[in-house]
């Protein structure tokens, strides 16, 4: 819904992550460059880094294990 808050506080926490552990890491020579690396980001950020909120495993592994549990 436009303007609620808490949507606009879980993009804004995922924007400064990008900035803080990808854009500020990286020069790129052109938007080929960038849109290669920030998609090799984004699958390490989904299959390999660990996040506190979900247990100390990555999303693909958090999903993994509440799939299991629901079936």
């Amino acid at each position: 819904m436009k303007g609620c808050p808490y949507v606009n506080a879980v993009a804004e926490a995922t924007f400064k992550i990008i900035k803080t552990e990808f854009v500020s890491q990286l020069k790129f020579d052109s938007l080929e460059h960038l849109t290669l690396e920030f998609s090799d980001y984004v699958n390490w950020f989904n299959k390999r880094r660990i996040h506190g909120t979900l247990g100390y495993v990555s999303p693909i592994e958090y999903k993994r294990l509440s799939l299991k549990k629901a079936v």
